[in-house]
């Protein structure tokens, strides 16, 4: 028996000195430590040291909004939307962003700038219109969807056939052979809504209909169409679609409902070309002791072709490059390395982000924060948060450090295209007692009004005239002190 105790005494010791070991080596890397999938400091510990960047905080918020960073951010986007204007994948205006980005980021002094290369679609509108015919003559407003095809040079002219759901195309699917499908489904709300712009051509397809007019996904119109990316499926005709304006879609519901017979003859010149070269722009500010540990911040620099592409997404690239702007003017240097990535072609279902999670995803495990701003940069309400619940609640701690300007909200459901392979791709877990379970990286977006993004969205109205250099230079401060006190942070952030 007393042999027996020694042996299990000695076998205790050897798994304390094993548990000690790793718990020394997460220490060291800077990685999170856990026992039972739980951090060995308390909350409390936690709570304590974010409250410690207190004056930090202060001093970029000052920075930002009051002293000589000033607007910064705005006039640096104005400077870029007026020489460019918008950005289409593809295009020649959009490469020239790409380059003069590439400088700038040179110039202001960050590390490891460099462009890497992807392949993007090349998709262009050409000519378009659309004219009702019957019951009268009417031109309307419209913007081919973005991979469309486009129509023959004489256009197609057919009859159309106006509803108001998916469904109410399915019960009527005799009725759409040979006819142009209009829907004029109503505003619920983006994410939902925005299925009839991305689906409708190939619904519309599958019951015979010959080309596809979709309202546009907006809660407000001034008469204004909006663009967007739709998407064709494999063995089912290819037709033209396009968006119309919510008050020419009214107006043809208005009609059908009164027994009038609807002629609309459409024209497209769309066209796609072979994928083409293109970058992701790349810039950093270098850990001081976990360097190869990295929070990213991001926009996109693309843009459709209509407008300025100020708003979506001049605001959030511009906004991501100030906030490492701020924290070197300051002369901060966090723990881990801040990389700023301004994506290309994200219009086009997030394909440089795509590209660059295939280039990078092996270092999964180091990226303990991924932001990007890509729902405009007017006034904050808050910070949309995707993460484990520990990792919540530290996030609603760094927050609080942005009372000074009393934003404050953590809200749930990180929203942003390119960062979304990052929040749902698993990342295994190193330490031997949660061998075989699965964890995921968290995410962080910037919220504010919705109303007013999806106002100017996609249309002719995304332009400087919608951005504000007050509420950028609001913005940019809670980007860079989330940003910053997360990269210096002494453990990464708990994943789900």
């Amino acid at each position: 028996m007393k042999k027996q105790l020694e042996k299990k005494k000695k076998m205790k010791s050897l798994l304390f000195t094993f548990v000690g070991v790793v718990h020394l080596l997460c220490l060291s890397s800077g990685k999170a430590i856990y026992g039972n999938g739980i951090s060995q400091r308390t909350f409390q510990e936690i709570k304590e040291e974010i409250a410690t960047y207190g004056d930090v905080a202060k001093a970029i918020i000052n920075h930002a909004i009051y002293g000589k960073a000033q607007n910064r951010s705005y006039e640096r986007l104005a400077l870029l939307v007026y020489a460019v204007g918008p950005r289409l994948s593809g295009s020649k205006s959009l490469e020239k962003a790409i380059q003069i980005m590439y400088q700038n980021l040179r110039e202001d002094g960050l590390e490891n700038v460099h462009l890497e290369p992807v392949k993007i679609p090349h998709w262009e509108r050409g000519e378009e219109s659309a004219v009702m015919l019957e019951p009268r003559i009417h031109k309307m407003a419209i913007f081919g969807l973005g991979s469309s095809i486009g129509t023959p040079p004489e256009g197609i002219t057919a009859e159309a056939l106006v509803v108001t759901s998916f469904n109410e195309l399915q019960r009527r699917a005799p009725e759409a052979r040979g006819k142009i499908v209009v829907y004029n489904q109503p505003y619920v709300n983006y994410s939902t809504t925005v299925l009839y712009r991305v689906r409708g051509a190939v619904e519309a397809a599958k019951v015979g209909a010959v080309a596809s007019l979709i309202r546009s996904v907006t809660s407000f119109s001034i008469y204004s169409p909006h663009t967007g990316i739709q998407e064709y499926q494999d063995g089912v005709p290819k037709i033209p679609t396009a968006c119309i304006t919510v008050e020419d879609a009214e107006m043809m519901s208005g009609m059908a409902s009164h027994g009038a017979r609807i002629v609309i003859q459409l024209k497209m010149g769309a066209k796609s070309y072979p994928d083409a070269d293109s970058f992701n722009t790349v810039a950093e500010i270098i850990g001081s002791k976990y360097p190869e540990q990295v929070v990213l911040v991001s926009g996109h620099l693309d843009s459709w072709d209509v407008g300025q592409g100020a708003m979506d997404d001049g605001g959030g690239a511009f906004i991501s490059w100030e906030a490492l702007s701020l924290i070197k003017d300051l002369g901060l240097r966090p723990k881990r390395t801040l990389r700023l990535v301004l994506w290309t072609a994200e219009e086009q279902g997030g394909i440089g982000a795509f590209q660059y999670y295939q280039l990078h995803k092996a270092n999964i495990s180091n990226y303990s924060l991924v932001m990007e701003s890509d729902l405009g940069t007017f006034l904050p309400s808050g910070l949309q948060f995707t993460g484990s619940d520990k990792a919540r609640a530290i996030m609603e701690e760094v927050m609080r450090l942005l009372q000074p300007i009393n934003i404050t909200q953590v809200f749930r459901n990180a929203e942003g295209t390119d960062i979304n392979y990052w929040i749902q791709a698993g990342v295994p877990v190193p330490l031997p007692q949660e061998i075989g379970k699965t964890k995921y990286s968290s995410g962080a977006s910037l919220l504010d009004d919705l109303f007013k993004y999806f106002s100017f969205h996609h249309s002719h109205g995304d332009t400087m005239t919608v951005m504000d250099p007050k509420e950028m230079n609001i913005a940019a401060a809670l980007w860079a002190v989330v940003s910053y006190v997360v990269a210096d942070m002494e453990e990464m952030l708990p994943r789900s």
